[in-house]
């Protein structure tokens, strides 16, 4: 997918610069709060259309699409439940950041590091296990946790993909103790074309950028208000479509009538070309929209608190 240039809202938003497979314009969708997809103020040209597709197999590839940009937004903190690590709170349209920790022993995934994650590195590819600063894409399998937040999971068994799709460490999809809690799906339609894209991650994220996305896009009036559970069943996304993965995996965007058949099995496949049907200006939107604002950990958050239980637990131990 092609990453356009987001301006930054504030000083310590750092500019997301193109990957590997183009550059981008700065077109981008008005807000079309409502759902109806009527603009409220124009954002800007149309953006760039088709680009030439980077690789799959690094964090530094991406399919070519179209282009487009967010307008700049206001940080907003975003409650967080589940195994956080003390983390009680994420911000959209924050720089992230901060020295990564060491998980301790007595915790989920003892000895993993976590955090340290910025605003620059959140771009993966369309290939799962995409978006780990510094780590090839095709696995999550033993990794850690740059941004806090576990990865999607997708549901079915090994016979409907390859291994690498269905690592069973971080649960179900239902999940309930990943970060920002179980995984939830909103969908977004095109007010032009017969587009539908989904956003899948915890329910903390897909909440806060059904906000973000409103903000900044214009959408058709069947576009999601609130998250959806998300089980992994056939009417929902499924791995073959996603476009675009973020944030170490643990958000995806897909195209529901997409089919990269191919990745079910091999992560490295060569990216089937994008449809010409599909709304570039939506899907370059979403996608700016979702690297410039997708809920990050603030480096001042970054330390290992024990959950207040342990804490009660060690106190009235010493009491004994």
């Amino acid at each position: 997918m092609r990453i356009p240039l987001i301006a930054p809202s504030e000083p310590s938003l750092k500019q997301l610069f193109p990957r590997k497979g183009g550059g981008g314009g700065h077109g981008g969708g008005s807000s079309g709060k409502g759902g109806s997809g009527s603009s409220s103020g124009s954002k800007g040209g149309s953006g760039s259309s088709s680009g030439s597709k980077g690789g799959s197999g690094s964090s530094s590839g991406g399919k070519g699409g179209s282009s487009g940009s967010s307008s700049s937004g206001k940080s907003q903190s975003i409650p967080l439940s589940g195994s956080t690590g003390g983390k009680k709170t994420a911000t959209t349209y924050g720089s992230g950041g901060g020295r990564a920790v060491t998980i301790p022993a007595g915790q989920p995934f003892a000895g993993r590091t976590s955090g340290g994650g910025t605003r620059g590195q959140v771009y993966g590819t369309s290939t799962y296990g995409s978006g780990y600063p510094g780590l090839a894409a095709g696995s999550v399998l033993g990794r850690g946790f740059p941004f806090i937040f576990w990865p999607v999971v997708w549901g079915g068994g090994l016979g409907l993909g390859g291994a690498y799709l269905h690592d069973h460490e971080y649960g179900s999809p239902t999940n309930a103790s990943r970060p920002g809690g179980a995984l939830t799906q909103a969908t977004f339609t095109s007010n032009s074309t017969n587009s539908t894209f989904w956003v899948v991650a915890d329910n903390a994220t897909v909440s806060a950028l059904i906000t973000t996305i409103y903000d900044n896009c214009t959408l058709g009036s069947n576009s999601s208000t609130a998250p959806t559970p998300f089980s992994g069943n056939a009417s929902q996304a499924q791995p073959e479509q996603v476009i675009q993965y973020y944030r170490a995996s643990s958000v995806a965007l897909a195209l529901d009538g997409y089919n990269d058949t191919a990745k079910l099995t091999n992560p490295n496949a060569t990216d089937v070309p994008l449809p010409s049907w599909m709304d570039t200006q939506l899907e370059g939107c979403l996608n700016a929209t979702i690297a410039a604002s997708v809920p990050l950990v603030s480096a001042a958050d970054m330390r290992w608190q024990p959950p207040v239980g342990i804490i009660g637990l060690v106190w009235l131990l010493s009491l004994a």
